[in-house]
């Protein structure tokens, strides 16, 4: 190719040097025609030094001739008559006395303005004797524009010759390599995800004929191996004994549901889209809905329908606001539901998160109610609604997973366009006490959309109750408490308690990084160091644990230089205001306690305010010898479980706030403490760093155990049978 360009370069010069030479050889020769018809019109007035009939000649042959123009200069260079046309720069004094001194007519090429212009002057002659010269001015810009042409004509070719060229090539590639490839390569992912259907790789003949038999034969085992996997899952979906695997859920899936498509509504989205430089990018939030609901999409497949929030979201979508996920591996269809920012601003950081959050997480923030979020969760909620509905026109008996607070009306408006559809609307965080839920302004139509549902599911009982006991005491229905349902009009909603988790085991999603590797990246550099994995929320209770450290620090002065704690907290909401100054106040409090401590660069708290994926924080779990969860106040938090199911080797610490749902499951392998008391989580701290190994040995096992026999795909299939039985 650099040989070629060579070529078609060399050649080039060389046609446009044997053009230019032809041009002004042409432009030389036509200029001397005029030059002399010049001298033969103006000598005779000349000699008689009729000045006006010298000017006459010279502005009739401007006009004629079209040239730039003229001049007529004496014997001491003076201009006698010149044209209005011709170009100040080009009235070359001494080219006229050059021409008159030598006696031989010459022609230069000036510039004038943007503008290339041949300048020729000629002797004016009496008898022998020169007595003046004139002056000839051509533009010659057109010589540049012509060769101009020929380098832009011949790069024209170049390019669309060799575009022509790799695009045969490319289709010949295509056609021999990529695309046989890529039907193996479709092939075999295929059969990896269980689609024991496909048909055989077709590698073609001849070049890939041996590597296309091997797949075939690799492809005959794995689908051998998967219909025995398969076979042994379907005998297994009555065997509570058994773990719950993926394999199993897809198993369920198909023997229970009879592959009906699920259809999962939620404010967030599995998977962001945004812009980085020049390309995009994606990442998974941090949710702990999203980490319990996506490896079950990822297994039975279907649609989920979501608030696109990322700034390359709609770049993603195809014309139906729609795009396969997981990008690397797409296993179902994600939906996009755009957002106003005034929507935003009202729906999700007002009402949701400025009202409903804070009175059911009890947290010591007082909600704030406003008519006008009211009115724009109403009209969002409607928004969502609309946009299922389109999706399931002609689905039969839609199954339908709602999730959240911030989609409570979504169950009835539902409910009320498709009452054959089966609805289940699980609750991820605690719900109060019938006292505080009452000073909601707006609670009978939060509690009439939720009870849309056939099934609602939150994380412990004690929800499960305090929800009940609401509805008896706030809206007109039949509460019965020992079958745990509610009837309103002639439709029956169960209330049940489906404590969340995770996978369990997530073999394939797991990461590893060299240990050293990771010290030195979060400056872990010490004997011992702990771990906290919160999003930026004042539920958290992250200045509750800076404190706990603080006090650890003080109470345990031996442990400074030896114990480093690495809290990752990336920011949350940053639209709400209350958020923004929690950010900034753990980072004044981090700053403070670093301050106070530190010594010969060790610093106790290494604060990363930064979005991590599970394969980056997965290391950091496996590493670390304590992890401390401090919540105020928390439905679930599977952070909790996150740490107990990537700890393999069955060593490391879980401290775990008592107002999480998830000290309920894990009571009795976790060291449980409240959070609130500062001494109580340095003494916490200091029993998790001194605890033998033995011991913790027996609590790891323990809470193994339990997320084992309970991880994500059990609770998905315990709610979707619940949700399918009622029919």
């Amino acid at each position: 190719m650099v040989a070629v360009v060579f070529v078609v370069v060399g050649f080039t010069f060389k046609q446009t040097n044997k053009e230019e030479l032809a041009l002004m050889s042409r432009l030389q020769s036509r200029t001397q025609i005029i030059a002399d018809s010049l001298a033969e019109s103006i000598e005779p007035s000349y000699r008689k030094y009729a000045t006006s009939s010298v000017q006459q000649v010279i502005d009739r042959i401007t006009n004629n001739e079209r040239v730039a123009g003229l001049g007529v200069f004496d014997s001491k260079g003076m201009p006698v008559a010149v044209s209005n046309s011709l170009p100040k720069e080009t009235l070359q004094e001494l080219l006229v006395a050059r021409v008159m001194d030598s006696n031989v007519p010459e022609g230069i090429f000036v510039k004038s303005g943007e503008e290339m212009m041949y300048v020729f002057a000629d002797p004016i002659h009496d008898d022998e004797r020169v007595v003046g010269a004139l002056l000839v001015v051509q533009n010659a810009q057109y010589i540049n524009d012509t060769l101009w042409n020929i380098w832009r004509d011949n790069m024209i070719r170049f390019f669309l010759v060799t575009f022509l060229f790799l695009f045969a090539i490319f289709l010949m590639a295509y056609s021999v390599f990529i695309k046989p490839l890529s039907r193996m390569a479709e092939s075999v992912k295929a059969v990896r995800r269980g689609d024991v259907d496909t048909e055989e790789p077709e590698g073609g003949h001849g070049l890939f004929s041996p590597l296309s038999t091997e797949i075939s034969k690799i492809t005959h085992s794995l689908k051998r191996a998967r219909l025995v996997a398969s076979e042994e899952a379907r005998l297994r979906l009555e065997k509570l004994d058994t773990p719950w695997t993926a394999e199993r859920l897809k198993e369920f899936f198909k023997s229970y549901l009879k592959g009906r498509q699920i259809f999962v509504v939620s404010n967030r989205e599995p998977y962001i889209h945004k812009k980085n430089k020049n390309k995009i990018t994606w990442q998974i939030p941090a949710s702990g809905m999203v980490t319990a609901l996506e490896p079950i999409m990822e297994a039975c497949g279907g649609m989920w329908l979501a608030h696109g929030s990322g700034d390359a979201d709609r770049q993603t979508v195809d014309d139906r606001d729609m795009v396969k996920v997981p990008p690397d591996d797409p296993g179902y269809l994600l939906k996009r539901i755009w957002l106003t920012e005034e929507e935003i601003e009202r729906y999700y950081n007002g009402f949701s998160n400025e009202a409903l959050w804070p009175i059911c997480l009890m947290a010591h923030n007082r909600p704030l109610f406003r008519e006008p979020d009211w009115r724009m969760y109403r009209q969002v909620n409607g928004k969502f609604a609309r946009s299922l509905l389109s999706e399931i026109k002609s689905v039969e008996r839609p199954l339908i997973l709602v999730q959240d607070y911030h989609l409570a009306l979504l169950p009835r408006m539902i409910k009320n366009s498709r009452p054959d559809a089966e609805i289940g609307f699980f609750w991820h965080i605690p719900w109060p006490s019938a006292e505080t839920f009452s000073i909601c302004p707006w609670r009978k139509e939060i509690l009439d959309g939720m009870l849309g549902a056939d099934i609602l599911g939150f994380h412990t009982q004690q929800h499960c109750n305090n929800f009940l006991d609401t509805v008896s005491k706030e809206i007109e229905s039949i509460v019965n408490f020992e079958e745990f349902s509610i009837t309103r009009g002639d439709h029956t909603t169960y209330v049940k308690p489906f404590p969340i988790s995770v996978a369990f085991p997530n073999n394939g999603k797991a990461g590893k990084a060299p240990k050293s590797a990771l010290m030195e990246k979060y400056k872990l550099n010490t004997e011992f160091f702990g771990i906290g994995v919160d999003r930026m929320d004042y539920t958290k209770g992250i200045m509750e644990k800076l404190k706990g450290l603080e006090f650890f620090f003080s109470l345990y002065p031996e442990y400074q230089e030896r114990f480093t704690f690495l809290q990752i907290a990336p920011p949350s909401r940053e639209g709400v205001k209350k958020y923004r100054e929690f950010n900034e106040d753990v980072t004044r409090e981090a700053e403070r306690i670093n301050k106070k401590f530190e010594k010969n660069g060790w610093k106790p708290v290494v604060l990363h305010k930064e979005h991590c994926s599970y394969e980056e924080i997965y290391p950091l779990y496996r590493a670390a010898h304590v992890c401390l969860i401090t919540s105020l106040s928390d439905g679930m938090n599977l952070v909790a479980k996150e740490y107990v199911a990537a700890r393999s080797d069955e060593v490391g610490v879980l401290i775990l706030s008592q107002f999480a749902g998830a000290s309920r499951e894990l009571r009795g392998g976790a060291l449980i403490l409240n959070p609130y008391s500062a001494e109580e989580t340095a003494k916490t701290i200091f029993e998790a760093l001194t605890m033998p190994v033995s011991e913790q040995y027996r609590r790891m096992k323990k809470m193994r155990d339990t997320v084992k026999n309970y991880n994500v795909y059990r609770w998905a299939a315990e709610f979707l049978k619940s949700l399918s039985n009622l029919s």
